[in-house]
């Protein structure tokens, strides 16, 4: 900084920068210099500086500790340019703030001692307040010093797909426990997922209040429901969430996986951006979403294991589809998978700024 610089002139100059850049602009359905480009797990196992740092730390500890979770989360920008930064955490972070028994297993994930199947259970779920997860503030202060003008994207986990890990005690492949639930006991479920809006919403304040510049709600598990359960069993929890913060001024994704058929329900729950997976070409999810929304996605993510030419005209085919749609934020259609190749991603995003420069 020089003599004459005022520290709050360099601060909202930086404030300017980021709400002037290519992924919030994208979001807002603005014109973009070129179409930004992130990645879902950008920051995680396919990077080698990422398995050294983690390297004997158990995952939920890795979550708790800012220094570590300010490294982690700055990794993937600079290795590879990306156009935004998201927050390093987990989606059981605030279940695991409130008290709830859990465990990330490797190989596994998320592990719960006491699974919820009963009225008395759901007693064990208090509110979360911002004393719960003070590492989470004092990260993401770090974070945007270090960040400038690049976008930091904050998270959480939707209420369906917390209840999934809740009732089910893990990763489930058929949520024969959370279905029953669902249909068994509707009220009890209704109950349940409200709670967990209510935790979600407090997550989710916590970090637009400490200076995340948009946030995304993971449904991983969404895409088990058909939509006529999905709108009568999990759409109003998920519309509170997004209710909540729907008073700030940043823009709200909404993701799921496998919900080809639940992508119009989706953007009725009040998201700003619909991500989309590899299923449905970007073109036809824009039909599904309708008018007013933005779209992320949606390169399937194991075609960056299949060399740089097939990832050049894959790449091409969505954005072909993507030339239509009023804002589009390139993305895999999931989670960067664990094997992949990092030079591969550092190419990808060179490539996307390339083609799309206007």
């Amino acid at each position: 900084m020089s003599a004459n610089e005022n520290p709050t002139d360099r601060s909202t100059a930086t404030r300017e920068g980021v709400r002037e850049s290519a992924f919030l602009k994208a979001c807002r359905r603005e014109p973009v210099p070129h179409t930004p480009v992130w990645f879902m797990r950008q920051a995680g196992r396919s990077l080698p500086e990422y398995r050294k740092v983690r390297e004997g730390i158990a995952m939920l500890d890795s979550c708790m500790r800012p220094d570590l979770v300010t490294e982690i989360t700055l990794q993937p920008v600079r290795r590879h340019h990306v156009d935004a930064a998201i927050f390093f955490s987990d989606i059981v972070v605030p279940l695991k703030a409130i008290g709830v028994g859990l465990d990330i297993k490797p190989g596994i994930g998320p592990v719960i001692e006491q699974p919820i199947r009963s009225r008395a259970d759901l007693d064990r779920l208090r509110d979360l307040t911002p004393e719960d997860v003070p590492y989470v503030t004092e990260a993401i202060g770090q974070l945007t010093a270090e960040l400038g003008a690049t976008p930091l994207i904050g998270f959480a986990g939707a209420p369906f797909t917390l209840a999934s890990y809740l009732v089910e005690g893990g990763p489930s492949r058929n949520h024969e426990h959370t279905k029953a639930l669902m249909y068994g006991d509707p009220q009890l479920w209704a109950d349940l997922l409200d709670r967990l809006a209510g935790i979600t919403s407090a997550f989710l304040k916590v970090q637009i209040e400490a200076g995340v510049s948009a946030v995304q709600l993971f449904d991983s598990w969404v895409g088990a429901l058909a939509p006529v359960d999905y709108r009568r069993s999990v759409l109003p929890a998920s519309r509170k969430v997004f209710e909540s913060v729907a008073g700030y001024d940043v823009p709200r994704i909404h993701f799921g996986v496998g919900t080809g058929e639940l992508l119009g329900a989706l953007g009725e729950a009040g998201a700003d951006v619909v991500g989309v997976d590899w299923r449905v070409p970007l073109d036809e999810a824009a039909r599904r979403v309708g008018p007013g929304k933005a779209l992320q996605g949606n390169l399937d993510p194991a075609v960056l294991f299949a060399g740089t030419e097939a990832v050049v005209a894959k790449t091409g085919e969505v954005l072909e589809a993507a030339r239509g749609l009023e804002g589009h934020i390139f993305n895999l259609g999931h989670g960067v998978l664990p094997d992949t190749d990092p030079d591969a991603l550092t190419r990808l995003v060179e490539d996307v700024h390339t083609r799309t420069a206007r």
